[in-house]
């Protein structure tokens, strides 16, 4: 009998073990999933408003925006952070953004047979220390590390900051913060960084990487290096954007490329304008795995986002401002004086390498069908993106105008 009972005692600790450990998974996959939709809803208007004032050859990420964004939104208090809410459309409670950013990080940073980092750090200094309770969030929910700095010596720690951002990004993002941004009363830096390096599937031979034309407008054309393979891909026809897609997965299949190509040369404007109404994930659900013969420029582009007039645009103005609370980070009156983002892409045959780095002072049986043709050869939209085709977070995307 004795032992009976004492396998019942383990039985029903086994078991409570269980639910527990269920109950705790379930939060946190609910979490993470309130987390990259919010991301994704603040991805849609953070481009916008970024193409908006930046034309040409754009590269962002509204990821590392938002993470940088969340990190000092949840050290916010009163309008303030009601500002922040509503731009990040952060989920509610707060607990429950915490725990989601910090399995988006974890998540993203354990992607296997591709190189995803995302790193944070806060920067401070002895003349306005952050509160134990801030560094201890952006320590646990934000995987962020601390490190106290003197701001007035501004060309010191600078390099410092630049050094970290380096280092997170493969040398990709240089010089992200200027030593004219620093001085003494610089009270805290906040930084994001965000690096991937991708390969392909499916790689690309260089044999058939050939010089093919790429209509800048209707009146300039371009020869332009452009690769070719021949296999299958999800592709689908976008009738109400006038525009077709084509999703390229990388090896592990947790992350890919979507190239959104408009039906006419002069059609991305129009395009830009109509993905504001809808997601990658509706996308993705319009396109089927079909043969593609997908021809694609290889392409290089780096920005620099002064994002400040961006945000404010965005409903985030008091942040800037005298009227800035930020009692969750500090006694001291704070307010954010300048954001910025640098981000870099180059896609060739192998596969992609992608930096970006945000900065806060303060992504039945018949024959075949013959294949589609997929020529990526006027200007378009790009996004690389991580999660399956019911659940896709946005990490990096952009425009290409010209090569």
């Amino acid at each position: 009998m004795r032992i009976l009972i004492g396998s019942l005692v383990v039985a029903f600790a086994s078991i409570a073990m269980t639910q527990a450990d269920d109950a705790k998974l379930e939060n946190e996959l609910e979490a993470l999933n309130a987390v990259s939709q919010s991301s994704n809803q603040f991805s849609s208007s953070f481009f916008k408003t970024v193409v908006d004032e930046n034309p040409g050859n754009l590269i962002s990420s509204p990821l590392s925006a938002a993470v940088v964004l969340a990190m000092t939104g949840y050290g916010a208090g009163g309008e303030t952070a009601n500002q922040f809410k509503k731009v990040l459309h952060l989920p509610s409670p707060d607990s429950l953004g915490h725990t989601g950013y910090q399995k988006l990080i974890d998540t993203l940073n354990n992607v296997k047979k591709n190189k995803l980092l995302i790193a944070n750090k806060v920067f401070t200094t002895d003349k306005f220390p952050p509160k134990p309770t801030y560094t201890q969030l952006t320590q646990t929910y934000f995987r962020s590390a601390t490190q106290m700095l003197d701001f007035a010596k501004n060309v010191e720690a600078a390099q410092i900051i630049n050094a970290w951002v380096e280092q997170n990004t493969n040398n990709l993002i240089k010089d992200l913060i200027q030593a004219g941004d620093l001085s003494s009363d610089t009270a805290m830096v906040l930084v994001n960084a965000i690096y991937f390096k991708g390969k392909w599937q499916h790689k690309f031979d260089a044999q058939f990487t050939e010089d093919r034309p790429f209509h800048i407008t209707k009146d300039t054309t371009k020869n332009v290096p452009t690769m070719f393979r021949r296999g299958d891909y999800r592709y689908g026809v976008l009738s109400d954007m006038n525009a077709k897609f084509v999703e390229i997965p990388y090896k592990g299949q947790e992350l890919s490329m979507v190239i959104i190509l408009p039906d006419e040369i002069d059609g991305l404007p129009q395009l830009e304008a109509k993905l504001q109404n809808t997601s990658l994930t509706s996308i993705l659900q319009h396109g089927h795995v079909r043969e593609v013969e997908l021809f694609l420029p290889k392409f290089k582009a780096e920005s620099e986002i002064q994002l400040n007039s961006v945000l404010q645009k965005m409903g985030l103005v008091d942040a800037f401002s005298g009227k800035a609370n930020f009692s969750g980070i500090s006694d001291a009156p704070l307010q954010i004086s300048k954001v910025v983002q640098k981000a870099f892409i180059e896609v060739n045959e192998e596969g992609s390498e992608a930096a970006a780095a945000t900065g806060v002072l303060m992504v039945g049986y018949s024959l075949p069908p013959p294949p589609a043709i997929f020529k990526v050869d006027k200007p378009f939209y790009f996004a690389i993106c991580h999660g399956d085709n019911n659940n896709q977070l946005l990490i990096f995307n952009g425009l290409i105008t010209k090569l």
